[in-house]
């Protein structure tokens, strides 16, 4: 009877401290970044961002299949630095985001793919249209603790995809179908209330 109590108190500790490792981070807006990158007429690339970038991320350094995201980023806030330009990627010739106003990454899977590495597989959706895609992540970064006590981390994760797959058609021939997603984002956790 004293075996099979110690058998399940070793146990409810092994799961306790599984489940202490799954960390929750909120995405920091104020230091995070969406870039994009495409060809325009096959000779050069344009470069773009979006300025408002909101989400979550579970992790558990000692089981990386457990790293999950949640990514939403405003497709209105679309920036090329040429007004004109930006109007029309956001009208319905591109992204129409009166219609569609956001961005989203939802992951599904998670798999290690090297040291600070990792492959995330998830739903993209663009422009009403969802499609599963892979994101190369690099990190996240050792933790570091700010003034107030909350901790950061960082990745950068990254994808290409076909704007057409997504019925994003404008501009055929202008503008080069493979596009380049990258995040760069910081992620805070807040230090726990005093007990």
């Amino acid at each position: 009877m004293i075996r099979k109590f110690l058998i399940c108190t070793a146990a409810l500790l092994v799961a306790s401290s599984a489940f202490a490792q799954l960390e929750t981070w909120k995405i920091d807006p104020a230091h995070t970044a969406a870039q994009f990158a495409v060809r325009h007429l096959g000779i050069s690339t344009v470069r773009g961002e979006f300025k408002k970038v909101s989400g979550t991320a579970t992790d558990d350094p000692s089981d990386p299949s457990k790293t999950s995201l949640d990514t939403t980023i405003d497709a209105t806030t679309v920036d090329t630095r040429v007004d004109m330009r930006d109007n029309d990627l956001r009208s319905p010739n591109f992204l129409d985001v009166a219609k569609y106003p956001t961005i989203t990454f939802k992951s599904k899977r998670a798999e290690s793919a090297g040291s600070g590495k990792l492959k995330i597989t998830g739903d993209l959706t663009i422009h009403g249209v969802t499609k599963e895609v892979v994101l190369d992540v690099e990190g996240p970064t050792s933790s570091v603790k700010d003034p107030k006590g909350n901790v950061h981390i960082g990745a950068s994760a990254s994808t290409k995809v076909k704007r057409q797959d997504f019925g994003v058609n404008g501009a055929p021939g202008m503008v080069g179908d493979e596009i380049t997603i990258t995040i760069d984002a910081e992620l805070v956790k807040s230090s726990p209330a005093p007990q």
